[in-house]
């Protein structure tokens, strides 16, 4: 694992949409994993910015979303579709028909969960997972206590988790209490995992998650375990990090870090 620390939300989500950028460049049928949520909105803006500047091509990438609320169309505005298709999709030249979030309307979730495993698996697998953090420390829907070589499967929404999503719904009591998610080992399959974080409410679990014991409460230290992750954070979500310094001195002195100083 790697981690790097940026000055200010706006630098974090710049140096994230670059190793985007470089991934799509370097492989342009790239499969991207992608991630929802308030942190993610500003990096989808700065995407679509570069792909109307031409600094990026979604024409021939495949993306697979972590996650789908149960029981949600993909019309409506408080689903993960519809999110994707606002803050990325239909501001870019990516083919909808291969944008693929779980169906959380399907009759048989284990049947919709295996067959995302197999689109994955179908598509080469995924080159480059995008990732944020919950606030009890999960990735995609994946809550305390989830196995660590879990594949994509219905799960139910923890307390902790409905609190933090539901203000997103003009009604909160509409918030879904279950949702299709890509599993802890799901992820772990990705070429290489990238996670952003900003603020400093996420600055104790981002800590624990980087630094503490894997553990299966909290899903994202599993990423210790990731041969390529590199955390992106800005300096308040980085502030309870213990090893601040060297995260520093790595990213200024590392050879594959040359080019985004």
């Amino acid at each position: 694992m790697q981690v790097i620390i940026q000055d200010s939300p706006e630098k974090a989500v710049a140096l994230t949409s670059k190793i985007i950028a470089d991934q799509l460049q370097s492989k342009p049928n790239s499969v991207l994993g992608l991630a929802t949520g308030r942190t993610m909105e500003s990096l989808y803006d700065v995407l679509a910015a570069m792909q109307r500047k031409g600094e990026i091509d979604f024409s021939l990438t495949t993306t697979f979303n972590l996650d789908e609320y149960v029981g949600l169309a993909g019309s409506d505005k408080n689903s993960y579709r519809y999110y994707m298709n606002e803050k990325l999709f239909n501001r870019v030249n990516i083919d909808p028909r291969n944008t693929h979030l779980p169906d959380g309307l399907a009759e048989d979730l284990e049947d919709e969960a295996d067959y995302y495993e197999y689109l994955i698996e179908d598509a080469g697998g995924i080159d480059l997972q995008l990732l944020g953090i919950g606030n009890s420390g999960h990735i995609g829907f994946n809550e305390p206590l989830s196995p660590l070589l879990s594949r994509t499967r219905a799960v139910s929404l923890t307390p902790a988790t409905i609190a933090q999503n539901s203000p997103l719904f003009e009604r909160p009591e509409d918030m879904p209490r279950f949702a299709l998610t890509m599993g802890v080992g799901t992820i772990l399959e990705a070429e290489q995992c990238l996670m952003l974080v900003t603020g400093a409410a996420k600055a104790d679990i981002l800590a624990k998650a980087v630094e503490g014991p894997i553990t299966s409460m909290i899903s994202a230290t599993a990423l210790q375990l990731h041969s390529d992750c590199v955390v992106i954070a800005d300096a308040d979500a980085a502030a309870q990090l213990t090893q601040k310094d060297y995260y520093h001195w790595n990213f200024a002195h590392a050879p594959e870090w040359a080019s985004y100083q």
